[in-house]
C-alpha cells in the first residue's frame, strides 16, 4: 500500500455493523478470526451488539472476585481486566482497530472510548468522569458516592485491538451484586436509564457512536474536558 493510501485508510471511518443480541463465546471467536485475517488494507470496524447473561473474566482475573456466579455462565477472556457482567439491555461495542495505521497508543485508545462515553452522557444532561487508575466512567451519586457506568477492556493482537466497551443501559444490575465488579469490592453500578439517559440499547448506541466516531478522529483526546464541573 503507498504512502498516500496508508494515510488515506488510517484516516476512514471504521465499518460500523450492528449485530444484535449474540453469544459472547461465539462473537469472541468472530473478533480473534477477524483479526488473525486481517492485513494492512482490512477497513477497521466497530460492532454494537447485546449479550445474554454472561460474566467474563479478564487475563488477569482473580477467581476470589466471582462471587456466587449461580446460573450464569463464567467465561474466561483475553481481554484486559478482572471480571465483568454482560446482558441484555447493556451496549457493548467492539473495537476491531487497527493501531499502527491510526498512530495510536493503547492508552490514546482506551482515552477516546472513555471520552467518547463520557461525551454520550454528558449530552443527556449526566456528569461523568474516567480515572487513569482505574479505566471505565464514573458518575457520583448525591452523597459524591462513586458508581460505574461504563467499563472497557482491551486485547492488541498483531498491533490491532478487539474487544471494546459496555455501557449500561437498562438491564437487570442485579448480577453485578454476585462479583466484584473488575475487581472492586462494593463498587455499585448504575445505568443511564436511571439517570435521565437513554432507556434503550438502540438509543444508546446511535447518540454513542456519533461521539466515539468524532473521537477516533480527535487528535489529542486528553484534551476533552473529563465531564466534571
Amino acid at each position: 500500500m503507498s504512502a498516500a493510501a496508508l494515510a488515506a485508510a488510517a484516516c476512514a471511518a471504521p465499518k460500523i455493523r450492528r449485530l444484535g443480541r449474540v453469544d459472547y463465546e461465539a462473537t469472541l471467536a468472530q473478533m480473534r478470526a477477524f483479526t488473525d485475517a486481517r492485513d494492512a488494507d482490512t477497513p477497521d470496524e466497530l460492532w454494537l451488539l447485546e449479550h445474554p447473561p454472561v460474566f467474563t473474566q479478564g487475563q488477569a482475573g482473580k477467581v476470589e472476585h466471582v462471587l456466587a456466579a449461580g446460573d450464569i455462565p463464567v467465561v474466561q477472556a483475553d481481554r484486559g481486566g478482572q471480571v465483568t457482567y454482560h446482558g441484555p439491555g447493556q451496549l457493548v461495542v467492539y473495537f476491531l482497530i487497527d493501531l499502527h495505521r491510526r498512530g495510536f497508543g493503547i492508552r490514546s485508545l482506551v482515552t477516546r472510548i472513555e471520552q467518547g462515553m463520557i461525551g454520550v452522557l454528558r449530552q443527556y444532561g449526566i456528569v461523568a468522569y474516567a480515572d487513569p487508575a482505574a479505566p471505565g466512567v464514573y458518575v457520583d451519586d448525591a452523597a459524591g458516592t462513586r458508581m460505574k457506568i461504563g467499563s472497557l477492556g482491551l486485547r492488541v493482537r498483531k498491533g490491532c485491538t478487539y474487544h471494546g466497551l459496555a455501557l449500561n443501559v437498562a438491564m437487570d444490575l442485579e448480577p453485578f451484586s454476585r462479583i466484584n465488579p473488575c475487581g472492586y469490592q462494593g463498587l455499585r453500578m448504575t445505568q443511564t436509564s436511571a439517570l435521565g439517559g437513554p432507556r434503550q440499547v438502540g438509543e444508546a448506541g446511535d447518540a454513542l457512536l456519533e461521539h466515539l466516531l468524532a473521537q477516533l478522529e480527535n487528535p489529542n483526546p486528553a484534551s476533552t474536558e473529563d465531564g466534571r464541573p
